[in-house]
């Protein structure tokens, strides 16, 4: 059990937490939520021991293994599946000392470790992160790939890989899902639910945090608030609390009134004084009850479009790719003003292709692509992220829109996405994801488009911002497909699914629970801690194991000595090729050095295919011995 116990937290001068009580037991999975800045990556912090309370104490965290989803972007050139199987401490410890050992040969001794590694079921690993990796939407040999290949997005899918496979009894998720599409957030939920420990997690995604967790923690006034159930019955509860509470503070300033009326007339009355002073001191004593302060702090909607057409946009017997890779075939699609389109399909099954054919950024290879006289496309993706200028302001950024635009206009504007004062004003280089988020997002709503193609556009959004743009996208007049991960986003604003599947694209007649079942049903059942097996099989895995490993360690270290002599000769024909790339080696003087060349390209390209052989026939050979 875990106890904080009046804790009192404050980043600068600000007062994240006052006096704040809750307590977890063993096993809960508890969501906690609260305005972005109120507190929960502090507080995770805090559970962390990376940051102290200003006041109080935390019992229950001593000899709790921790597990953690790093935010930070590691760079490490080690391969992807050896970084999410060194989250195992252990593990990696026992796999480095065994190669270490071996090395020496001394078996007798690695042999010990050997069985060490079984113990903890060390065999299984690189099938577990496999199952990780597939799971969180990798590419087949993704694990190969060494970590610096891949961009900011997937390197912190690969931090939550390596959370999930460290043994923990404690797990803290800050935004999981943030950089997962819906299959990977689909998949994950189903992980999370069968983990056997504590789970805390911060998240902005109603339907996940109703499919993962059986408690709430609210940050919100300073304190903690614990609410029993899920995301939806929080909504449910706090609304009952927050009327309650209206209801005592109306009466309370009535008391207040009459309390404050009475002694106005007749504080310095002889006869009624007493009586004055003692109206007084209840006004004293009476506890001061907030107001329900239940407003959201963004309010903006999509004006309507100026002009239209019908159709808006539409793609006729589309062949879509890249160059000469074909992703998706014999594409129709017809956007009409009131279209309302959600994309689903799995990761890589062609999404963004379709979307960024659609809005003309990819050339079709094949049909036809037409846009109508007045369609106007409003285009949101992460990478528009990455195309604000840091040094300048929100406002700045539309008057670039928008040169004529009046000031207080634009100032107006952007109070609806909670830029008021100088966060209206200020350079955005030291703003947050979500609010570099909101304001790409407000750039797209002030040019007034007529169609919109939003891809994943709540990473980053705090509830209420996506409660604030799922209320607009219903009003809005003009057409919208979307794709995302959040499944209440996608259930409140659009009315039509459309499947992304096998390079073609079709209309998805069912709903979206039964595409949770589908992904569901098209993954293997992920390894995890805990996760019961007989133990018959355990043992017979390590009879089979053991009885094995003698007879494939050698084979193993031939197969890796010839994959280092396939990377030796692989290299230097890359070398001698770019040699024979330069057109001055074709001169008559050179002629010796262009044959020498030449015999050397074909002496390696021999001794590749040479090697392939070998490696293909070692290959088998292991594989005979594995089954």
């Amino acid at each position: 059990m875990i106890i904080l116990k009046d804790i009192s937290l404050r980043r600068g001068i600000k007062v994240l937490l006052q006096d704040a009580n809750v307590t977890i037991q063993p096993g809960q999975r508890l969501a906690l939520i609260g305005a972005n800045g109120c507190g929960k990556s502090s507080l995770f912090a805090m559970l962390m021991g990376e940051l102290g309370a200003d006041q109080g104490e935390i019992d229950g965290m001593n000899n709790l293994r921790l597990s953690h989803m790093a935010q930070e972007v590691m760079v490490t050139d080690l391969p992807a599946g050896e970084y999410v199987l060194r989250g195992d401490l252990e593990l990696a410890r026992l796999r480095d000392e065994i190669q270490r050992l071996e090395a020496n040969e001394d078996f007798s001794a690695a042999a010990k470790v050997h069985g060490a590694l079984e113990s903890i079921d060390g065999y299984s690993a690189e099938r577990r992160v496999e199952r990780l990796l597939q799971g969180l939407g990798f590419a087949d040999g993704a694990s190969n790939r060494p970590v610096t290949d891949f961009s900011g997005g997937w390197r912190i899918r690969l931090n939550l890989a390596r959370a999930l496979m460290t043994p923990s009894d404690m797990l803290l998720l800050d935004e999981p899902t943030n950089h997962l599409d819906l299959d990977a957030t689909i998949w994950l939920q189903q992980w999370l639910k069968q983990y056997p420990g504590t789970l805390v997690m911060i998240s902005h995604d109603r339907d996940f945090i109703d499919a993962t967790c059986q408690r709430i923690l609210h940050i919100e006034h300073q304190q903690l608030n614990a609410y029993t159930g899920n995301y939806s019955d929080f909504e449910l509860q706090r609304a009952e609390r927050l009327a309650n509470q209206q209801a005592t503070y109306e009466k309370q300033q009535r008391r207040v009134s009459e309390i404050n009326d009475f002694v106005r007339r007749f504080r310095y009355k002889a006869t009624k004084a007493k009586q004055a002073q003692s109206r007084l001191k209840e006004l004293e004593r009476m506890e001061q009850v907030a107001p329900a302060h239940i407003d959201s702090p963004f309010d903006f909607s999509f004006p309507p479009p100026l002009k239209s057409s019908d159709p808006l946009l539409s793609l006729s017997l589309a062949n879509l790719g890249y160059k000469e890779t074909c992703i998706l075939s014999k594409v129709d699609i017809q956007l009409r003003p009131g279209s309302r389109c959600g994309l689903l399909g799995k990761n890589g099954a062609g999404k963004s292709t379709l979307l960024k054919s659609l809005i003309g950024e990819l050339p079709l290879l094949a049909g036809e692509r037409v846009t109508g006289e007045h369609c106007s496309i409003g285009y949101f993706d992460q990478q528009q992220l990455e195309m604000l200028d840091l040094h300048a302001s929100p406002a700045l950024h539309l008057q670039r829109l928008s040169p004529s635009a009046r000031e207080q206009d634009i100032l107006n504007f952007l109070g609806g996405f909670n830029f008021r004062g100088d966060a209206a004003s200020s350079e955005i280089a030291p703003f947050s994801g979500g609010e570099k988020a909101r304001l790409a997002l407000a750039m797209v709503v002030w040019q007034r488009p007529n169609l919109l193609v939003l891809d994943e556009p709540t990473n980053h959004l705090d509830l209420e911002m996506r409660h604030a743009m799922e209320v607009a996208l219903q009003a809005y007049e003009g057409a919208v497909i979307l794709v995302s991960h959040d499944r209440h986003m996608l259930r409140n604003t659009v009315d039509e699914l459309l499947l992304v599947h096998d390079g073609v694209v079709e209309e998805y007649r069912d709903d979206l629970e039964a595409y949770e079942k589908w992904i569901i049903s098209s993954y293997k059942s992920p390894d995890r801690q805990g996760v019961t097996e007989t133990d018959t099989s355990r043992k017979e895995k390590r009879q089979q194991a053991a009885a094995n490993r003698d007879r494939r360690r050698p084979l193993q270290r031939l197969i890796e000595k010839t994959e280092r002599q396939m990377s030796t000769a692989e290299t230097e024909l890359h070398n001698v090729q770019a040699l024979l790339a330069d057109g001055d080696l074709y001169s008559q003087t050179r002629k010796d050095e262009l044959a020498d060349l030449l015999k050397r390209e074909g002496q390696l390209k021999t001794q590749s295919e040479e090697l392939e052989e070998a490696w293909l026939e070692q290959q088998d050979e292991l594989e005979s011995l594995e089954t």
